[in-house]
């Protein structure tokens, strides 16, 4: 009985200094991020959300990233200024909209006829050296860029139909800031609105029309019914978008996160590219409420030989950009000699 008494209390005596000794298990809280993209809910729902679902779902409760879509926390003039300054965490977007203070800024969106496919972006940025000139850029100001890819062609969908340049003089469309600035010279009248409130717009003829995207957006935000005059000569083939982070909030993240959220944001570049090519084909031929006009070839090979004095503009206003307009230019002439499928000429 005393050695049975003698281990009770001594294995009790262990055990309750082992208990003490033993660091008490706290469940880590996750990381939460907010992100807005520049699109908005019925887009966003296709080009963005999947994306996110899918993170938050891999990440098994150890990050959670929360969307937003166009102008819910900040207007989209301010997302880059927000997600600088760490207001929010995370945004989807082109350099254009959200007004970043950047060198290459000009090129995000609808640069005017630099590119003829989806296929070509990621082909300059990761074959041509434009993803090393934004991450530099970006970082300048404090900002992560996670990567690019591509959206839809920009073409005009407008109230009336448009078969000749001057059919466009005195229009008011809502456009990207870069291309309203190059289509100026051709008496349109570049309009900026929240995104949400182009139907409202299109309704009570305070715009003429939209070039913000191609005929899948079309549909998409329910414009096409109200400006059902789609012109098939584009201003671009496919739309330069990113998704960028606050650096600080970036580096803390551990590296397993940073990579599957690049990874699944790669998956989503990966799905527009088939869903716009896809939608676009599909639209033209069954599209119910839409009518394809088009500008002769003739007269807007003047369009085209303005976006070459207008890269030129561009290329002269500083290093950086006279070398992103360089990349596109050895690009273009490249796919140009290469010849069909990658240019037909």
């Amino acid at each position: 009985m005393t050695t049975r008494r003698k281990f009770l209390t001594s294995g009790a005596l262990a055990a309750g200094a082992a208990t003490l000794a033993a660091p008490a298990a706290i469940a880590q809280s996750p990381i939460k991020w907010r992100m807005q993209t520049y699109a908005g809910t019925a887009l966003g729902a296709e080009v963005v959300k999947p994306a996110i679902d899918a993170f938050n779902e891999i990440a098994q409760g150890q990050m959670e990233i929360e969307l937003f879509y166009s102008d819910q926390l900040v207007p989209t003039s301010e997302l880059f200024r927000a997600m600088q300054n760490g207001t929010i965490d995370a945004v989807q977007s082109d350099d254009d909209s959200m007004a970043s203070p950047t060198e290459v800024t000009v090129f995000g969106g609808y640069f005017p006829l630099a590119l003829r496919y989806s296929l070509d972006v990621p082909a300059l940025f990761y074959n041509y050296g434009l993803d090393e000139i934004w991450k530099s850029e970006y970082a300048k100001v404090g900002v992560k860029h996670i990567s690019a890819g591509s959206w839809d062609p920009c073409h005009f969908s407008m109230k009336e139909p448009v078969t000749k340049l001057d059919d466009l003089h005195g229009k008011r469309v809502f456009t990207f800031p870069t291309a309203g600035r190059f289509l100026a010279q051709f008496g349109v009248v570049p309009v900026t609105l929240p995104w949400e409130d182009i139907e409202i717009a299109l309704q009570t003829g305070e715009l003429d029309g939209v070039a913000w995207s191609g005929i899948t957006e079309v549909y998409t935000a329910s414009w096409a019914r109200l400006a059902p005059y789609f012109l098939t000569n584009n201003i671009s083939g496919a739309w330069i978008g990113h998704f960028f982070a606050n650096m600080e909030r970036w580096d803390a993240v551990p590296p397993h996160l940073q990579l599957l959220m690049q990874t699944c944001f790669e998956q989503s570049h990966y799905y527009r590219q088939h869903w716009y090519w896809a939608g676009e084909a599909r639209l033209r031929v069954d599209g119910p409420e839409t009518k394809l006009t088009s500008i002769p070839d003739a007269e807007w090979a003047t369009v085209e030989a303005a976006a070459e004095r207008f890269w030129d503009e561009i290329a002269a206003e500083s290093e950086t950009k006279a070398k992103v307009v360089q990349i596109f230019k050895n690009y273009n002439a490249l796919m140009v000699k290469a010849g069909r499928p990658y240019r037909y000429t």
